[in-house]
Parts: C-alpha cells; structure tokens; sequence
C-alpha cells in the first residue's frame, strides 16, 4: 500500500508538466490571455488530456512512467492487458480519490486549510478502503475490474560473459 501512495504522489509530480504542456495548447489554441478565464472549458481539457495519458500508458504497457518507477503494474482480473474500455472506467473511477471532498469543499464554500484538510481527509478514507478489502486493491480497482501487481525487481548479474 505504501509503494502504491508513493507512486501516486510521484506521479502527481510528473502531470504538473504535462498540465503545463496542456494548458499552454489551451491558452494559444483559445487565444486566453487570463489563467481565470474558460476555467470550465480549461478543466474540461486537462480531465481530456490527463486521461489520455492514462489510458495510452495502461492499455500500451499497463505502466505509467511513475508506475514503472515503483515496479507496478495495472492488469485486469486475469493478469492480462487492460482494454480501453476498462481503462477509461478505471480512469474515471480514480477521480474519486477527490471528486467527493471537492463537492463538499464546493458546497461548504471552504477555502485554505479547511479545504486542504476536507481533499486530504477524503483521499485518506478512499485509500482506506484497500486496507477492508482482503486483496488489498483499491476500491476503484475492483468496481473496473482491474488490479495493481508489483513487479519484482530484476536482479542483475554483476558477472559478463565474453
């Protein structure tokens, strides 16, 4: 479980640059001059392009480059490749890590800590939710059928053949 929250929080890291990359495509494509501006259509885009990535990397190799920094891999029941389909299910189910506290968070009007504290809370209670389950899976693994292995490390051979 912890390698597993490590790699999200590695991987949270990694789409800052990618966010940067998508966001400047939006501003020269819609020719925004203001970060506040078309947020919706702005948050609309970076959920599109965040979830391409996501499922390009889990239907190609089943690894994003996070995961294949932590030796994880996301497979389906079978141990076999995810299809899209199952993928972008999977995708669209991790959103509940924050979709939940982000809705109270709305709702209540909280602003600076009180909201750091409802997303963090909220995550923390949707991750628990792997230490119920006898595999250990996350809960938004289950409902798409789909689950994380670790992958071993390959030990390497100090000695060469010539």
């Amino acid at each position: 479980m912890k390698r597993r929250v490590i790699c999200m929080v590695y991987e949270a890291m990694l789409l800052f640059g990618i966010a940067f990359v998508a966001d400047f495509l939006f501003d020269v494509l819609t020719q925004s001059r203001h970060a506040l501006s078309l947020r919706a259509g702005r948050q609309a885009w970076l959920f599109l392009v965040f979830g391409v990535y996501f499922v390009y990397c889990w239907t190609r190799s089943g690894q994003t480059l996070a995961m294949q920094t932590w030796r994880i891999k996301v497979t389906d029941d079978n141990g076999g490749r995810i299809p899209v389909i199952k993928a972008i299910v999977r995708y669209c189910l991790a959103w509940m890590w924050f979709l939940p506290a982000m809705a109270l968070v709305y709702q209540f009007n909280l602003k600076q800590w009180p909201m750091v504290i409802a997303v963090s809370a909220g995550a923390a209670a949707w991750g628990a939710t792997a230490l119920l389950r006898p595999d250990h899976q996350f809960l938004h693994d289950h409902l798409a059928k789909t689950r994380l292995l670790h992958i071993p490390a390959v030990s390497q051979d100090s000695t060469t053949d010539q």
